[in-house]
């Protein structure tokens, strides 16, 4: 302040000075050696010319800065963690909605404990498995697609996003395996039926566990499929598609030995249940022929048991005793026949 004051009054004095000596040019001269003004800083008269602030000199002007910092990417879904089940040999997708991308990148990784394996980044798909593939659906779902799902899918799948930090969702899929049993016309199970000729062929496949029956039920024999039959005739499958559950049933008209065989009920390609059924012309079946047999070797057992008891209450053993226990009866190979 006291420097200006002085540089002020010396520019008075000088001009005071001027007009008492009678100078009239107007013509700026350079300043003589010597002169006082030789000595001013070179910004002073630009300084002098500005509006005069008394500003102390130790008081330090504020500056604000303003920074404008571009969208971070985030998820649509509101949960960091996602639950999704499908049936077994269907397809399924798997959801990942990002808003804001800003050019960063999303990949898929498949978790297995601390192994993580790369599916997809980008749009481009690395897994080697075919069934894996990347469809991005506008304005913001990186859909992976996972086609004809088994049992080894199941696990948790990582959503990532190349972010700082990196953004992450988890999506665990879980895969059921429905339960296929099929039951004869009394609802029993048996892996064998027996029927008569000319009688009605009736079976009931019956699926439980299917959240979201992607395909249909079919009816094989053999190889040969039954649901569109019409070359033999008499054949009609009638399926109910009921919450969580399935419920066919195969009706054969007028059966005959041609209808023996395999029987299958299948849903898709993986999930099948098979039935051996057997038509037969009036003969006894083997399986029954065995089970007679052994009733009749059961009950020769009984009798000797029997009679061994009754032969230690007498206390004797004897052939007439013998004979009495037996009910006068004669050994008939392995079994027992009595003589009335």
């Amino acid at each position: 302040m006291r420097s200006r004051l002085f540089w002020i009054l010396a520019i008075i004095y000088s001009s005071l000075h001027h007009i008492g000596s009678g100078s009239t040019s107007t013509t700026l001269k350079r300043p003589r050696a010597g002169d006082p003004f030789d000595t001013f800083p070179k910004n002073f008269w630009q300084e002098f010319s500005s509006p005069f602030t008394d500003t102390p000199e130790d008081e330090e002007l504020e500056v604000t800065e303003t920074t404008t910092h571009e969208p971070f990417p985030f998820f649509a879904d509101p949960y960091t963690t996602l639950n999704i089940s499908t049936q077994l040999s269907s397809s399924v997708y798997l959801h990942c909605r990002v808003n804001d991308l800003q050019g960063k990148t999303v990949s898929w990784m498949r978790r297995r404990g601390e192994d993580l394996t790369l599916i997809t980044f980008g749009q481009h798909t690395y897994s080697g498995d075919s069934r894996y593939s990347l469809e991005f659906e506008e304005p913001n779902d990186w859909k992976l697609l996972i086609q004809f799902a088994n049992e080894r899918d199941e696990g948790p799948y990582e959503c990532q996003v190349s972010s700082h930090p990196p953004l992450v969702l988890l999506v665990y899929l879980t895969i059921i395996v429905p339960h296929v049993e099929i039951l004869d016309e009394r609802g029993s199970a048996t892996p064998e039926k027996y029927y008569k000729a000319g009688s009605t062929i009736e079976l009931q496949c019956v699926i439980s566990k299917i959240p979201h029956p992607s395909s249909y039920i079919t009816w094989r024999h053999g190889p040969r499929l039954l649901n569109y039959d019409t070359s033999r005739g008499g054949i009609s499958v009638k399926t109910d598609m009921l919450p969580g559950r399935a419920l066919s049933r195969l009706y054969i008209a007028n059966a005959n030995r041609q209808d023996t065989g395999n029987y299958t009920c299948m849903l898709g390609n993986e999930i099948t249940e098979t039935v051996v059924v057997h038509v037969l012309n009036g003969e006894e079946p083997a399986a029954m022929q065995h089970a007679n047999g052994s009733r009749q070797k059961a009950n020769a057992s009984t009798m000797v048991v029997l009679f061994l008891v009754c032969v230690c209450n007498s206390g004797s053993i004897s052939v007439a005793g013998i004979v009495r226990g037996l009910g006068s009866a004669r050994i008939w190979g392995w079994g027992w026949e009595s003589r009335r």
